[in-house]
């Protein structure tokens, strides 16, 4: 499925990872299942996180009634997420070489298109928090920052896996006492900000807009979430990585939105590190300044997720076409284009509330259909079951375009239209019910259902003679290929 040939790992001292979209061998399988709590938990504990709790109050929306629809809304997202983390440990891929299952070998650009602008979209907007907030801050130069942290994540995306899940258990043993303490701030009144300001109430409109802005925030994961644990062991429990994914990626938001509210409504604030720097200051000394810089820290590792990712997103797309051999060199050039493309955009962009809550919800339309799609094929339909080796097949068992997957995904988004609410458009069906927008769920619903009910024609006892054929051929490569 790949070679490796003149790719060894003595180049820089093995520290570039050589895997992207090939099978990774049960004999390189390495981390454990507990690494990836505080993996995901650190990828939430962040500024972006905390300006999810401004879209409430920027709305009209209570601090309690923010916290509430927040919470709900991740608790939402973080399940469909958590169950995708599942699907690394079994199948050794990454999340979209997997989907061709369901879209085909060439189909799955489908949902290519739609996770690549996810990647794209969130470093757009990850830069446009960094470099408004440090600029307010600091007073530093907003390009010259837009340019050190693109270049920082380019790093860690070419690095790769993990570099990537290193720097992330390092920033969460410094980022933690540092968000205790201005937590117990803000509790204890000793963060500023004025306890009788007006704290709005309660919305439909709001709620709603809430809910799914919190909603998409984890959902925008579930691309991707495999492709960091797609180097555990075969045998993990599947409850044992969804349980772990669960409560980590959830558990930050669920602290960090509510602290994200309360700087919207009691600070007034509508920059998320100008409002952890004023906070945290009040709280004690520098503290403010300090965990900014932390805080910036940890999304430009972020930022280096959303670019290995994309990484991976892109070579999937190009080898649908044209076979591509897994290499350094098409790691290096893909991550370096998709760094050029969102400082590009980046630098366009000054509102980094607007650019996230449209961003948010354009995400959520365009993966919603997929998530629905691969997770009723994954558990419902063929249970986990694949002939990996046809992944890399052209005419294999799962065709050039799988008809099943892409109706059920234009499906999806065809019946959301009617319910979708942007700056630019507002479906009919969303102005009927008051510009409530529950397009998400309806999009969701249709692709899920659809695709299970096409899915009753599968040949599913034909299929396991491909995988019974596939299990023996990755049982005869998976001997040590880098000694």
């Amino acid at each position: 499925m790949s070679d490796h040939s003149g790719d060894t790992a003595a180049t820089l001292g093995g520290t570039i990872e050589t895997r992207s979209i090939d099978y990774v061998p049960e004999d390189e399988r390495h981390g454990k299942v507990r690494d990836q709590g505080p993996f995901w938990f650190v990828g939430n504990f962040q500024p972006f996180t905390v300006a999810i709790g401004f879209v409430g109050p920027a709305l009209g929306l209570s601090l309690g009634w923010t916290v509430v629809a927040g919470i709900l809304g991740i608790f939402f997202g973080t399940l469909f997420m958590a169950f995708h983390a599942s699907q690394g440990p079994v199948l050794g891929l990454p999340q979209m070489v997997q989907s061709r299952a369901q879209f085909g070998y060439r189909g799955v650009v489908l949902a290519l298109i739609g996770t690549l602008f996810t990647y794209v979209g969130f470093n757009v907007v990850d830069v446009v928090i960094i470099k408004t907030g440090l600029h307010s801050i600091f007073g530093w130069n907003a390009a010259v920052i837009a340019v050190v942290i693109t270049a920082v994540a380019t790093l860690l995306a070419i690095f790769g896996h993990d570099l990537l899940h290193l720097s992330f258990r390092v920033l969460f043993w410094l980022s933690l006492p540092l968000w205790a303490i201005l937590t117990w701030g803000v509790v204890f009144g000793h963060a500023g900000g004025d306890a009788g300001a007006a704290t709005g109430g309660f919305t439909l409109l709001a709620f709603i807009a809430q809910f799914s802005v919190a909603a998409s925030y984890n959902i925008t994961y579930a691309p991707y979430v495999s492709d960091y644990s797609r180097y555990l062991p075969r045998n993990t429990r599947t409850s044992a990585i969804v349980s772990a994914v669960f409560l980590g990626a959830s558990a930050s938001p669920v602290w960090l939105i509510p602290v994200g509210a309360w700087m919207a409504t009691r600070l007034g604030a509508t920059d998320a590190l100008a409002g952890i720097h004023d906070a945290g200051n009040s709280v004690v000394p520098f503290l403010g300044s300090v965990l900014a810089l932390v805080a910036t820290l940890v999304l430009v590792a972020t930022m280096g997720l959303n670019a290995y990712s994309g990484m991976l997103t892109v070579i999937t797309g190009i080898d649908s076409f044209r076979k591509v051999t897994p290499s350094r060199r098409i790691r290096v050039v893909t991550v370096l284009a998709l760094a050029a493309v969102w400082l590009v955009l980046s630098l366009l962009f000054t509102d980094s509330t607007t650019v996230l809550n449209t961003t948010l919800l354009i995400m959520l339309y365009l993966l919603v259909p997929w998530t629905a799609v691969n997770l009723t094929d994954f558990f419902f339909v063929r249970r986990g079951h694949y002939a990996i080796t046809d992944l890399f097949t052209p005419d294999g068992l799962y065709g050039m375009w799988s008809w099943r997957g892409m109706t059920a995904f234009f499906a999806g988004i065809v019946a959301s239209v009617p319910f979708m609410v942007l700056p630019f458009y507002v479906g009919p069906i969303a102005a009927a019910l008051g510009d409530v927008d529950v397009a998400f769920a309806v999009g969701l619903a249709v692709s899920g259902i659809v695709y299970w009910v096409l899915s009753r024609s599968l040949d599913l006892d034909t299929e396991e003679r491909f995988i019974e054929d596939s299990e023996a051929t990755l049982a005869v490569e998976e001997t040590p290929a880098h000694g």
